[in-house]
C-alpha cells in the first residue's frame, strides 16, 4: 500500500504495479504522464483507495499489505483520530510502514531527517530488493538533468517564474503563492535553475495574495501548481480567461504574453518527475528545448527530452545495458 503518487510512483518505477493493492489516495494522480510512455499500460484500475472522510484502520487489515509506503507521522496529520499506537499496531500485526514526508521542508511537525527524491527512492528500492533497477533509472535521471542544465541560459537571462495554486478562486482574486524552496515537491523548478518571482515574500503574503501584489511583482511566467493532477485542461483555460478578463490581471506580463502554464503535482516520484521536468523545460526555455504544446504531444518522440522508451524498459525489468 502507498500513500499517494510520490511513493506509489516509486513502486511503479520498480516494477511493482501489479502488487500495489491500495493507496490512501488514488484520485489526482497525473496519469497522462504514464499514458505518454510507449508500449506500456499503467493504470490504477486495480488499486483500492483507502481514504473516505478519513482513514479506516479496518481497511489496513482487509488489504493485509506486506509493506506500507507512507510517512507514519504524516498519516497522523491526515486523520487526527490516528496516533502512534495505531501505526504501531499496523507494524506489529500487518506489515512495516516506511516513508518520509519529502515534499516540503518547512513544517514544525517534521523534525526528523529529510531525503531528496532519489535518497528516498533508494530506500524503497532496498525494500523491494530492486537496487539495480533503481540505479538504472537514476542514471536516466542524472544524465537527463545534466544535459538540461548544460543548455540553460545564464541566470540573468532566465525568466522569473510565479508559482500559484490552480485551486484558488481567481475570480475573487485571492491567491496562494509558492516559493521554490527546498523539498521534492518543486524539484523540477530547482533543477531548472529558475528565478523565483516570489522568493522575497514573507509568509503573510503568500497565502492571501491579491491582484495588486501579483501586479507589483509581475512575473514573466505564471505556473498553476497542481494543474497536472487536480484539474482538466478545460479548467486551466478557464483560469486563464479569468486573468485575461480581469482589469488588473490583464495587465500582467505573463497574461499579455500568454505565458500561463499548467504546473506539476507536488507529489512526484521518479517517473512523474522526469515528465514534469521535461514539461517545465519546454515552458520556460522554448528557444532551447522546444515549445510546450500540451500533454497530448508528450508521446511524440520528436518532443522527448529524455528516453521514454528506456524508462519503459526499466519498469519492465530490462535495465541492464
Amino acid at each position: 500500500m502507498s500513500y499517494f503518487s510520490t511513493y506509489g510512483d516509486m513502486a511503479i518505477a520498480l516494477g511493482q504495479l501489479d502488487r500495489m493493492e491500495a493507496a490512501i489516495f488514488t484520485d489526482n494522480w497525473p496519469l497522462q504522464f504514464y499514458d505518454a510512455l510507449p508500449d506500456i499500460d499503467i493504470t490504477l484500475d486495480g488499486v483500492q483507495q483507502i481514504w473516505s472522510d478519513g482513514i479506516s484502520l479496518e481497511a489496513f487489515y482487509e488489504i493485509d499489505a506486506d509493506v506500507h509506503l507512507m510517512d507514519p507521522n504524516f498519516l497522523q496529520r491526515l486523520d487526527d483520530s490516528w496516533g502512534s499506537d495505531r501505526v504501531a499496531e499496523i507494524e506489529t500485526n500487518i506489515g512495516p510502514v516506511i516513508g518520509n514526508w519529502i515534499r516540503r521542508r518547512n513544517f514544525d511537525w517534521h523534525d526528523y531527517e529529510y531525503y531528496s527524491l532519489y535518497e528516498a527512492f533508494e530506500k524503497i528500492a532496498q525494500v523491494f530488493q530492486e537496487q539495480e533497477r533503481y540505479e538504472a533509472l537514476k542514471t536516466v535521471h542524472d544524465e537527463f538533468i545534466s544535459e538540461i542544465q548544460s543548455q540553460l541560459p545564464p541566470q540573468e537571462e532566465r525568466p522569473e517564474i510565479g508559482l500559484m495554486s490552480v485551486n484558488d478562486d481567481f475570480e475573487a482574486g485571492v491567491f496562494s503563492l509558492y516559493q521554490i524552496n527546498a523539498g521534492n515537491g518543486k524539484k523540477q523548478y530547482q533543477d531548472l535553475g529558475i528565478n523565483d518571482a516570489f522568493a522575497d515574500l514573507d509568509s503573510s503574503n503568500t497565502n492571501n495574495a491579491d491582484y495588486e501584489l501579483l501586479l507589483d511583482i509581475d512575473p514573466d511566467i505564471l505556473v498553476f501548481h497542481f494543474a497536472a493532477s487536480h484539474v482538466t485542461e478545460e479548467t486551466i483555460e478557464e483560469k486563464r480567461e479569468v486573468l485575461r478578463n480581469s482589469d488588473l490581471g490583464s495587465q500582467l506580463t505573463a497574461v499579455q504574453n500568454d505565458r500561463m502554464y499548467p504546473g506539476g503535482t507536488a507529489y512526484q516520484g521518479p517517473v512523474i518527475n522526469l515528465f514534469q521536468t521535461e514539461m517545465a523545460a519546454k515552458q520556460f526555455y522554448p528557444e532551447v528545448f522546444g515549445e510546450w504544446d500540451g500533454y497530448e504531444t508528450l508521446s511524440e518522440e520528436s518532443n522527448w527530452l529524455f528516453d521514454h522508451r528506456r524508462v519503459v524498459d526499466i519498469i519492465n525489468g530490462d535495465f541492464r545495458q
